[in-house]
This record gives structure tokens, sequence and C-alpha cells, in this order.
């Protein structure tokens, strides 16, 4: 008989590719480090177009790659409650913003 899979148990999105070099071992505090020093360079500016872009697409980067692990993180803190009888949900994405 064919074994069905845990709906409980959350899938694992592979990481985003197109990250910037180095980024796929970076923890989250470098990355939001990196983030906000990518931020006050291109608020500052005082870089060349072709620069700016350069920074702009690191961030997007930083950021797609921030938002991934939080997302890991997410997930194994669901799996964590899973087995618990009372568990709490996490609210979903969007719903603290209505």
């Amino acid at each position: 008989m064919p074994r069905t899979p845990d709906k409980r148990a959350p899938t694992v999105a592979p990481t985003p590719t197109g990250a910037g070099e180095g980024d796929e071992t970076l923890g989250i505090d470098t990355i939001l480090d990196r983030l906000e020093h990518v931020v006050r360079e291109l608020e500052g500016g005082e870089l060349p177009i072709e620069g700016a872009l350069e920074r702009f697409e690191q961030g997007v980067h930083l950021a797609r790659r921030g938002n991934w692990l939080l997302d890991r993180v997410e997930q194994r803190v669901e799996m964590l409650l899973a087995d618990r009888d009372e568990t709490v949900p996490l609210p979903a994405r969007g719903a603290d913003e209505e």
C-alpha cells in the first residue's frame, strides 16, 4: 500500500536562484546588515546610475535570500509545534497589514 505524505509536514522551497555571490552562506543578521548598507548607499544619491543599478540588484538578491531564510525558520517552528495539542498557528502573511 503506498504511503501518503504527511499533510502537516511543510514543504521546503529550494534556495532562491540568482543570489549574490556568497549570499547562500549568510545568516539573516548579516543579510539585514548588508541590506541596510545597500539602502544607505542608494539613498545617499552619490552613486552613478550603473553603480546604483548594481547596488539595487544586490539589494533585491539579499531581500530574496532573507525572505527565503525567514520562510525556512517559519517552517521549522510550525514543524516543532505540529505535535503539540495546543498549537498556536502563525498568522498568515499579510494578515497584520490589513
